[in-house]
């Protein structure tokens, strides 16, 4: 079985072995010379290349390929604009009456009489609460009773001091019950006064907590009482502003209850010392509540205008090249005749910010041209560039 099989073995490794041959003849590479006769025999018969024309430098028919050709990198520039711009420092309050109250009692009662209505406007001196004061009414009258008495006996002591009747140490006694009977009279006149409580300035009475015929103790809230003629709000700055915050600076208000309202207001009252807490200046702002429809306890928002500048350089935010704690940016070189214009990075520092817009106080002028796009392609300065408008399509 052995010997039987050897002839078929020997037959597969020829077989094999000249399968392998004819491969490496196929893929061996070509004489020098011979793609060149080929394409050229080729191109001469009209028929298409072969596989060696491709390959072949120079051949006609065949496409050279050319290396690719870099040019100036491509930004887009805006220049430095020319703008006023307001310093401000902002903060938040509540709104507050320049004068406000709860009114309460002195001293305990029942209530017998209300003198306003609820959310009415009340003048100074008019009646809100009366207690009962039918026993401070009789210790009135009593103190008084008692007074007549002792002014009648001063009189007459008088008169008999005159005469030579009684001494004079009886016109002293007397004339000191006087006073001890006038006294009491004020003290009874002082608490009848307590039982009568009135408006102690003008304002709006608000909802009140007590009716009629209830009992309260001394020190029971009553009502309250604003006077909206004049409202306050208070806020805190930081103390670096100290130096430019002064009484009667001006400043703006807005309310979230009037949105697009600028309410106007000025400073009434700088606080001596500064807060503990955050260490920051306390401030207090007074405007006028009648003209505005404001009310005490709204939630506002402060601007304070610290200065102005009617000519702030201004740069879009994007042209601002950080790097570590520096900022440049990239200016154009004005361009010689046809030639490409040219970049240098300058340092700047900055100013305010707003609407996506930056100030820059130093190392900018006013026509300055500046790269607002495609910083990234700028390594060093006299880079030329190629300047393109993002409004045009196929720029």
């Amino acid at each position: 079985m052995a010997l039987g099989n050897r002839p078929v073995a020997w037959l597969a490794g020829a077989a094999l072995i000249a399968l392998v041959a004819g491969a490496w003849w196929w893929q061996r590479p070509a004489p020098p010379g011979a793609g060149s006769g080929s394409a050229t025999a080729a191109a001469a018969s009209g028929a298409p290349a072969g596989p060696g024309a491709a390959q072949g430098g120079g051949a006609p028919g065949g496409r050279a390929a050319s290396p690719g050709r870099s040019g100036p990198p491509a930004v887009e520039v805006a220049p430095v604009q020319t703008a006023p711009i307001v310093e401000e420092a902002q903060a938040v309050g509540t709104l507050a009456a320049r004068r406000r109250v709860v009114v309460r009692p002195e001293v305990a009662g029942r209530i017998v009489a209300i003198g306003f209505s609820d959310g009415t406007l009340v003048r100074k001196g008019q009646l809100l609460v009366q207690l009962d004061d039918a026993l401070p009414r009789a210790e009135l009258a009593q103190a008084q009773a008692q007074l007549a008495v002792q002014q009648a006996n001063l009189r007459r002591n008088e008169e008999l001091v005159a005469q030579g009747f009684v001494a004079q140490r009886v016109l002293d006694e007397s004339r000191a019950a006087v006073q001890v009977a006038q006294a009491q009279v004020d003290l009874a006149q002082a608490r009848l006064a307590r039982m009568r409580i009135v408006a102690p300035f003008d304002g709006v009475a608000g909802i009140r907590a007590v009716h009629i015929g209830e009992y309260v103790k001394d020190g029971t809230e009553l009502v309250h009482l604003e006077d909206l003629s004049q409202l306050v709000v208070d806020f805190r700055l930081p103390q670096q502003l100290q130096p430019r915050v002064r009484v009667g600076q001006p400043l703006r208000l807005q309310v979230d209850a009037h949105p697009g309202q600028a309410v106007p207001a000025r400073i009434a009252a700088i606080d001596p010392a500064l807060d503990a807490d955050g260490r920051a200046l306390v401030v207090r702002a007074a405007l006028d509540g009648s003209r505005h429809g404001l009310q005490p306890g709204m939630f506002v928002r402060v601007m304070l205008e610290l200065g102005r500048n009617e000519a702030a350089l201004l740069v879009p935010e994007e042209a601002i090249v950080p790097q570590g704690q520096q900022f440049f940016v990239w200016r154009l070189r004005p361009a010689a005749s046809e030639a490409a214009p040219e970049v240098e990075r300058v340092a700047v520092r900055l100013g305010l910010r707003r609407d996506g817009q930056v100030q820059v106080t130093q190392g900018l002028q006013a026509g300055d041209t500046i790269v607002i796009a495609g910083q990234q392609r700028l390594q060093r300065d006299g880079t030329p560039v190629r300047i393109v408008d993002p409004n045009r399509s196929g720029a």
